[in-house]
């Protein structure tokens, strides 16, 4: 049995933030991580952040990721790290269960918990969608950006959101064709900006356009795509075909929360946070007494956002157990003047239709 002041699971932008924060009020912490590198979605990310100097705009995410360690290696004394490590359970009892390289499994007893799992892909159904060469968008960018492998020669991007529009951008960038961009609403999700760079290298953006079915034996060949309704229902006649060797499908993420469930947390579905979240009060902690919660595992935002939550959440995770600052009210205060900040914009206002649903 492993003693922990502070849990923190996930090492992801918000995990590494709430670490940061925690640590700098004097709590011993300990992040699990479960890749081999913390940084989560940062260290895919080689666009320009948007946002404010605090959220370090105009840093490339991988960038960011290099930050965030230094300033947590300021901690050092305070702080301990087990990457390449799952959580696979939190119990009624308080007890949560690690598994460590697939062989070493151990439990820990934290006096307080931050769960930063973030989130996970949304997959699409059509015909032969499981053909090799038919990826989630976050699994191209690991790819190219991490580990430096061309998926293929010629893609479909299907989703039309940011994700969809800056891996696009980032297949051009590492001399892949891609031959369309396509969403089933009426209009693209994502910001101009994006979509101006895609539209300017002659990269046709198709809206209200679904897939109807992959075609190909040992890995896709063709990719049949169609036009839908008002209401998401394909129209006969309007099918396109491309031969392609890649589909990269961006329809969004879900909130990674099973653990979160498993410990008893009271969830709610609120579509506006993209699935089932944790109710929370306004110092972010859950239903159940010290387990926190931070970033898009409460909800998918941008990890600007899921950064200021992580900050926030390890700054009152440590006050509970003790750590409480002078400077906390300021600290706190801060922290959500970002996020109102953050949340100025027409995107933010759903967000915050959402977060209203899960306050307690």
């Amino acid at each position: 049995m492993r003693q922990a002041e502070l849990l923190i699971i996930g090492g992801g932008p918000a995990g590494l933030c709430a670490a940061i924060s925690a640590a700098k009020s004097g709590a011993k912490v300990l992040i699990i991580e479960r890749n081999k590198y913390l940084g989560g979605q940062l260290v895919k990310q080689t666009h320009m952040f948007f946002g404010s100097e605090k959220q370090y705009a105009s840093t490339r995410g991988i960038d960011i990721t290099e930050i965030l360690l230094n300033e947590l290696d300021k901690y050092k004394e305070n702080v301990e790290i087990l990457a390449d490590t799952t959580v696979v359970g939190m119990y009624e009892d308080g007890i949560i269960t690690a598994l460590y390289k697939e062989d070493d499994f151990f439990k820990i007893s934290a006096k307080a918990v931050v769960v930063a799992t973030g989130a996970f892909e949304k997959s699409l159904a059509f015909p032969n969608n499981d053909l090799p060469g038919i990826y989630g968008a976050g699994a191209v960018q690991t790819l190219m950006n991490v580990h430096g492998v061309k998926p293929g020669n010629k893609v479909l991007m299907v989703g039309a959101g940011n994700i969809g529009l800056i891996v696009s951008y980032q297949l051009m960038q590492a001399g892949v064709e891609v031959v369309a961009i396509l969403d089933a609403a009426s209009k693209i999700g994502g910001y101009l900006v994006h979509a101006s760079k895609i539209r300017r290298m002659g990269v046709p953006i198709l809206t209200s356009y679904t897939v109807k079915e992959a075609i190909g034996k040992d890995f896709i060949e063709k990719a049949v795509i169609c036009q839908v309704d008002d209401k998401f229902q394909p129209i006969e006649g309007t099918e396109k075909e491309f031969d392609v060797d890649v589909m990269c499908i961006s329809v969004g993420l879900t909130p990674l929360n099973e653990l979160l469930a498993m410990r008893g947390c009271q969830m709610k579905y609120v579509p506006q946070l993209s699935g089932f979240v944790p109710l929370r009060n306004e110092n972010y902690e859950t239903t159940i007494e010290n387990i926190f919660a931070a970033g898009d595992t409460t909800g998918v935002e941008e990890a600007s956002a899921a950064m200021v939550e992580g900050y926030l959440a390890g700054l009152c995770a440590a006050a509970k157990i003790g750590y409480k600052t002078d400077d906390f009210d300021e600290r706190k205060n801060d922290f959500v003047k970002q996020l109102d900040a953050l949340r100025s914009g027409p995107v933010g206002k759903h967000i915050l239709s959402g977060i209203e649903q899960i306050v307690v």
